[in-house]
């Protein structure tokens, strides 16, 4: 905000596993702010944030949505609060993958009755691969068999005892005591106290002179302790631990007087450009942004939501795009809470603002001051692990359907489009099939089409295990210049290593070498569809050794007709075997689901590399054809009761076993004959 100072910004991302609470939390906070005139439910389908049709009807977070809104604290100063929702469901982690990478710190929420989940630990990580300051939020300690002790000794088991409490509850549950500002009641004395001396360690030990203080039997005052904290946050040392009950409106005012007090400012929390060079966030620097998200709306068109790095951004000015190498002009600058659009002059470090129709600027876009090339490294966003084969219901809408999913993949990352050049399919990739079905569902909406989906085919492939030769003559007479070319070839599996898979191994002039290139291309042809179940070929070294040829006769077009025959004939005698690929997984797994997981993936072909764990959870690296995977998303998730995820990457081409690939030649050939017989 204009007349807050960027000294008094705090830019909260709020993560952690689906149902947690985190938009419960915000929607309180919201509340709290004055940005919503009444407390929003997910269950009611009221919450500020979870807004959209496809967020109400199914009950979770499926995009990461800014919030700014201004807050009066304790002391007088204004703070300006920038907060940025995510989903916790593992469809939508590439959400959270771009709100984490423009805050400043982060909000870890874990209910106390689920404990820590794969969600959380997914949370957890990415938090510590940026070096995020962050704090805990502890919810639904109203539920039966839960308290605060248990649920924090539970963290400091798997994160050490860097999580500290910086609240504490009233024995009857009936207020959040912040054990810094508050008034301690009697009842509270004794843990108050203790807790007080962790944080007064902790404190003195980012600072000698406060060490020295501290060790020497003295206090430290309000205002050491609180910078001593302030300081151990920001470099990771501590994690305060906060308790909240959102739809009471109990802790959300110590909340965020804490979140103000000890988490750093855009002047605190140093941005880095693309070559590791710290970007300047006071006002009066230049301008220096990113853009992580992309929307299309449908009534103002292309919206891009950046991260203000440093600098001031001002309306109805011109700014140059350092990624496309353009100049963009800027007409009004946004905030965004939710469905409301609020128009600003200008905005500052830290600050979330969407600047609408720029025409060349898409996300991880840097957009700064003309005449600067600052770039920032863009947001590495995770692969899809889920396909599915797009199509018209009804013909003639492919261009349609094209045009809308590309559209869709500009704005989310997370969602890759491509035409599989061998099985001939438009792919859908996402991160599961809830993701796939938002996705085809918000594109059947904006371009008034019906799709058809089902499962991607395999694109298998084919090789040889055996040396031989073929041999084709291409004899044509029919009145006038025939047709005629002769070849002799022998076919190898290709050497590791090699990479040169065509050989000229002829003596004489039996073949004229001119129709060599003819000859290659009769063998592209021949490869593009095995004698197996018509797959591309590969691995396969062919030399041509001998041949004929007829001086009127004879053509190009005779010569690639004979390669190609010769081909098939050869490799049906080099004991041919059929491809599949091979994916590369990591699956994370509460340990109560490995002997259900590790049997279905033992079902399913799947082969174990090896078992670890990791923040309390078991994590699974193993193999699986790609066969088997299309549907893993799902399958995973009813195995483990929604608490299992996975990462999965091609790896390579393997044989596929003699008993199933008898199964896929048998399909192949049996649709091959229908399309002849057609």
């Amino acid at each position: 905000m204009k007349d807050i100072p960027v000294a008094n910004t705090r830019t909260i991302v709020l993560v952690g596993h689906t149902g947690s609470g985190k938009t419960t939390l915000l929607d309180a906070i919201l509340f709290k702010l004055g940005v919503s005139d009444r407390l929003g439910s997910v269950a009611a389908g009221t919450s500020a944030a979870d807004w959209t049709d496809e967020e109400k009807e199914r009950k979770i977070s499926a995009w990461a949505k800014p919030f700014s809104a201004p807050y009066t604290a304790r002391n007088g100063e204004k703070v300006n609060f920038v907060l940025l929702d995510t989903p916790g469901y593992a469809d939508f982690h590439g959400q959270m993958v771009a709100a984490t990478a423009v805050a400043d710190a982060a909000l870890l929420v874990v209910d106390a009755a689920a404990g820590i989940q794969v969600g959380t630990t997914r949370a957890w990580r990415r938090l510590e691969t940026l070096g995020l300051p962050r704090g805990i939020v502890i919810t639904g300690l109203d539920k039966e068999n839960v308290d605060f002790e248990t649920t924090l000794a539970s963290l400091q088991e798997v994160w050490g005892r860097k999580c500290v409490a910086i609240e504490l509850p009233t024995h009857d549950r009936h207020a959040i005591i912040d054990i810094i500002e508050d008034a301690i009641p009697d009842e509270l004395s004794a843990e108050a106290e203790k807790a007080k001396s962790v944080l007064e360690e902790d404190a003195a030990e980012e600072n000698d002179a406060l060490l020295e203080k501290y060790l020497s039997g003295e206090h430290l005052t309000h205002d050491e302790l609180v910078g001593g904290l302030r300081v151990a946050v920001g470099r990771g040392h501590l994690v305060p631990v906060f308790e909240v009950e959102a739809l009471q409106g109990l802790g959300i005012g110590q909340l965020l007087e804490e979140v103000f007090h000890l988490f750093p400012s855009p002047l605190d929390h140093v941005v880095n450009d693309a070559e590791g060079q710290p970007v300047d966030a006071r006002p009066e620097a230049p301008l220096a942004a990113q853009v992580w998200r992309s929307i299309n709306d449908p009534y103002v068109g292309q919206m891009s939501f950046l991260r203000i790095n440093g600098g001031t951004l001002k309306s109805d000015t011109e700014i140059y795009n350092v990624t496309k190498g353009q100049k963009e002009r800027i007409g009004f600058v946004h905030v965004v809470n939710g469905r409301k659009d609020i128009s600003i002059n200008e905005a500052h470090a830290g600050d979330i603002v969407a600047l609408p129709k720029l025409k060349f600027t898409g996300t991880n876009d840097s957009l700064v001051a003309l005449g600067r090339t600052t770039q920032f490294a863009p947001i590495q966003f995770p692969n899809p692990v889920m396909a599915v084969a797009v199509a018209p219901k009804t013909s003639g809408d492919d261009d349609k359907i094209g045009v809308g999913l590309h559209r869709l993949a500009e704005e989310d990352p997370t969602l890759r489009v491509e035409r599989n050049t061998e099985t001939k399919e438009l792919i859908l990739a996402g991160m599961g099939d809830i993701h796939l079905d938002v996705a085809v569902t918000r594109m059947k909406k904006r371009s008034n089409v019906d799709v058809v989906l089902s499962t991607p085919r395999v694109p298998y492939k084919e090789t040889i295990t055996a040396r031989s030769e073929g041999h084709y003559k291409h004899k044509k007479q029919s009145g006038g210049r025939g047709q005629y070319g002769e070849v002799y070839l022998r076919l190898e599996p290709m050497p590791a290593g090699e990479t040169e898979w065509f050989a000229d191994a002829l003596v004489g002039t039996n073949v004229p070498r001119n129709f060599l290139p003819a000859i290659q291309k009769g063998l592209h042809e021949g490869m593009l569809r095995g004698v197996l179940a018509g797959a591309p070929v590969t691995g396969t070294k062919v030399s041509i050794f001998d041949g004929s040829h007829h001086e009127v006769d004879s053509s190009e077009i005779a010569f690639k007709i004979a390669a190609a025959r010769a081909f098939t004939e050869g490799m049906s005698k080099a004991k041919p075997v059929l491809l599949e690929p091979i994916m590369k997984m990591k699956i994370t797994i509460p340990d109560r689901f490995m002997g259900d997981v590790t049997g279905d993936l033992n079902h399913k072909r799947g082969r174990i590399l090896g078992i670890g764990s990791e923040d309390g959870l078991q994590v699974i690296e193993a193999e699986m054809p790609q066969a088997e995977m299309f549907r893993y998303s799902s399958e995973l998730r009813s195995i483990t009761q929604g608490q299992g995820s996975f990462e999965a990457g091609f790896d390579r081409y393997d044989t596929v076993p003699a008993q199933v690939a008898q199964k896929i030649v048998a399909e192949a050939q049996k649709h091959r004959k229908t399309d002849d017989d057609e």
